[in-house]
């Protein structure tokens, strides 16, 4: 039954270990942005040290995602992600421990926000590189529609929320305690995966394999580029992708507000609440995608997807009612969750295995490279264009070039040519004769 296909995953063992540690450890993610921020506050800091904090933090996601994809390709990806939250567990009991005591500065954040930041390019391409060996190529869109639903549930929501109260309640120290506590228990589930989950190093003895020790670094980052620009629906997505970031974070992060103040007459609970009901609708969208098989016009449907959803956004600089901004925003939300959910499923079914942490990490630093530079544009940008120009300027570049993306590719023939049904993928997690031309 269609309705019962997106909980199949929980069916493996492996699955339901690695999936709620995962829950735990996002939870833990979201409780931080909050607890990081008034614990900054606590120690008489403003936005400049703020900004300190969280520029550690990115300085650790960028400058390290490139070496989490090959870490994963080339060491077992259950060690890796075990090592994760170990760290991630030390770090913040050790924040923790500073903070009980009041002795904590503002160095320590720093440093541990650069931790949490460094873990998480390790964590994720382990994880998507690890669901192939442990789930059947048909239940893996529900897999990833699972994981496109708890994410914007649990950091988005649940997790700040709880900080928040508890920060309220208690004390910002408390809030970090909290997520110690996470950490702590997402650290004891994962030394629960058995090695059948595991990926090189443990059920690869063949050291001269692909993406093994031998290889050098830049030997593997160069595999992995050459493999991208290679594929070509692979190459346009992330050009896309790297399209998209640029144009839409920075309206959407920086802009936004403004529009809601201006236009809305609105404050900053008006603002969270718009990015609570995007957040919630991607979570129903990518649940919802996990209920049905994968669309036989997989790369034509996730670009299209994309591409129509980001139109809304054309619109919001002319938006002066609150209900029809906020479903330009679940539309956009929505859109962008069924795209996830279909792009990790492509990622580990055609993306060879020993390939797939070094795709995954590429994927993951086109997502985040530009997106400071479209943060630090947009403010300076809208001194010059008016907000509604900027807006529909982002909410039409982004279709264009999803349509371009789609032929260009040559998606629509490319899907036919391999197709996706149950069973179809390759045993070793990959459609490889045309993207290997």
């Amino acid at each position: 039954m269609a309705s019962l296909r997106a909980l199949r995953p929980f069916a493996h063992r492996e699955f339901r270990v690695l999936i709620s540690a995962l829950s735990i450890s996002i939870f833990g993610s979201g409780m931080w942005a909050v607890a990081m921020v008034y614990e900054v506050i606590h120690l008489g800091g403003g936005p400049l040290e703020l900004s300190l904090v969280a520029t550690a933090a990115s300085i650790g996601l960028v400058g390290f995602v490139l070496a989490g994809g090959i870490a994963a390709d080339r060491f077992p990806q259950r060690l890796l992600i075990i090592a994760v939250e170990g760290a991630n567990l030390a770090v913040i009991a050790t924040i923790t421990a500073l903070a009980m005591f009041n002795v904590i500065q503002l160095w320590h954040l720093a440093v541990g926000a650069f931790v949490l930041g460094v873990g998480q390019t390790f964590f994720f391409p382990a994880y998507s590189a690890m669901l192939p060996r442990i789930l059947p190529a048909d239940d893996l869109l529900a897999a990833n529609g699972l994981e496109g639903t708890v994410r914007p549930v649990l950091q988005q929501a649940a997790g700040p929320a709880i900080a928040g109260i508890l920060v309220a309640v208690l004390s910002p120290a408390h809030a970090v305690a909290g997520v110690a506590v996470c950490h702590l228990l997402a650290f004891g589930i994962v030394n629960l995966l058995s090695r059948q989950a595991s990926g090189p190093g443990e059920t690869v003895p063949d050291t001269t394999a692909p993406g093994t020790g031998r290889s050098s670094l830049i030997k593997d980052l160069r595999e992995g580029f050459s493999y991208t620009i290679r594929t070509p629906w692979l190459l346009w997505t992330l050009i896309w992708a790297c399209l998209s970031v640029l144009f839409l974070i920075g309206p959407i992060e920086v802009l936004l507000p403004f529009v809601v103040r201006d236009q809305l007459g609105g404050d900053s609970r008006t603002f969270g609440f718009l990015l609570a009901v995007m957040g919630v609708g991607s979570a129903a969208a990518a649940l919802a995608t996990a209920t049905f098989r994968l669309p036989r016009r997989y790369l034509t449907v996730m670009v299209v997807t994309w591409g129509l959803g980001s139109l809304p956004v054309a619109a919001i600089g002319f938006m002066d009612n609150f209900w029809v901004l906020g479903a330009a925003m679940l539309i956009f939300g929505a859109t962008e969750g069924v795209g996830m959910v279909i792009w990790g499923t492509l990622l580990q079914r055609r993306v060879p295995r020993h390939l797939l942490g070094r795709i995954s990490s590429l994927d993951f630093f086109v997502s985040l490279a530009l997106m400071p530079v479209s943060m630090a544009l947009a403010g300076p940008l809208a001194e010059v264009v008016p907000l509604w120009l900027i807006f529909f300027i982002a909410g039409l570049v982004c279709p264009i070039m999803a349509f371009v993306a789609l032929f260009a590719a040559r998606m629509m023939t490319d899907e036919i040519e391999n197709p996706l049904a149950a069973n179809a993928a390759d045993p070793e997690g990959a459609d490889t004769q045309p993207d290997s031309v």
